[in-house]
């Protein structure tokens, strides 16, 4: 048994089983891999995946389990070389984070120009994508670390440590009837057309449960996983839009008019997550310090010595969290 066997029927697994676009992304060749896949098999006497012809088409039982324990393999694998590479040189390397557009856009930018300017020689990657393909980018170990405001509790082995609270507001164009009023309340707000995110994305399920528990029933028209798309069907006329407040520049958006939804809606908490076992690097460890600056080394510790979702939040219990 080779680690580039482990590797192989690992990375087909993630590749829907497409051993052609495998072989693209390993730099190798398909009928490589395939023979060598077929000498794990041999040596195993299991077939890890079912066949028709030459095609793959399932993952077998057996398969999933050989899979799942050649990813654990593979993950003690990459933590031995960060290891490595962090007594060889600590400030060299890189760094993938997986993330959706509202912290990619609004929330990470300062953070990333301080961090580059730290550590020049660590190379930056961000994935963006839905909060489930975020947790599942790093579950699997295709990304360090990922940030997010839902989905990431769906994962059991990842750590997940709280950032920051935040809240939304409403955006109308100039002159909107919503703009006039004294206090803005939910039962005005569902009078008109919404424009929000996609359900799953930037603490939409907050939204929906504010509204559900007074009984209403909003007309939402439009949902985008982008705030700025939101902000650009408001000022067609399309609905009134609900964004993170983060999400509304006064400089960039002077057109709209922000009202404030603190009271209307519960504050949602943005998260940062990494795979349970990580080896964490120096500058891993200073890149999250510096984007939620409780997360000291010493917090770090504990919530990595944590064992399940319920110990980590008691460490966070009594931390005061910033709020934007």
């Amino acid at each position: 048994m080779k680690l580039q066997q482990l590797r192989y029927i690992w990375e087909v697994a993630h590749h829907d089983l497409n051993v052609s676009a495998t072989a693209q992304s390993l730099f190798t060749s398909q009928p490589g891999i395939s023979k060598q896949i077929r000498l794990l098999e041999d040596e195993l006497g299991v077939e890890v995946f079912a066949r028709s012809g030459k095609h793959l088409t399932r993952v077998t039982p057996a398969g999933e389990r050989i899979i799942t324990t050649a990813g654990e393999i593979l993950r003690k694998c990459e933590s031995i070389k960060q290891i490595a590479q962090e007594f060889s040189n600590e400030k060299r390397g890189t760094l993938s984070i997986a993330t959706t557009h509202t912290q990619a856009r609004y929330a990470l930018p300062q953070v990333i120009s301080a961090f580059i300017k730290q550590y020049p020689d660590v190379s930056l990657h961000m994935h963006q994508g839905t909060p489930m393909q975020i947790a599942e980018m790093a579950a699997d170990g295709t990304v360090d670390f990922a940030i997010a405001t839902e989905g990431l509790e769906l994962f059991g082995d990842l750590v997940m440590m709280p950032c920051y609270r935040w809240n939304r507001c409403v955006v109308v164009p100039q002159g909107h009837p919503l703009a006039k009023l004294d206090k803005l309340t939910l039962e005005a707000l569902a009078e008109h057309p919404i424009v929000t995110y996609v359900f799953g994305f930037t603490g939409r399920s907050k939204l929906d449960e504010a509204f559900s528990h007074k009984g209403l029933s909003p007309k939402v028209v439009f949902t985008a996983a982008d705030a700025d798309v939101i902000k650009t069907y408001v000022r067609l006329g399309l609905g009134v839009g609900i964004v993170a407040r983060m999400a509304v520049d006064a400089k960039l958006d002077p057109d709209l008019v922000v009202l404030d939804a603190s009271e209307l809606f519960e504050s949602s908490v943005t998260k940062i997550g990494f795979r349970r076992g990580t080896f964490l690097r120096g500058f891993m460890c200073d890149f999250i310090e510096t984007f939620a600056p409780h997360l000291d080394r010493e917090m770090l510790e504990k919530a990595v010595q944590c064992k399940n979702k319920a110990e980590v939040d008691q460490l966070f219990e009594s931390v005061e969290l910033p709020t934007f």
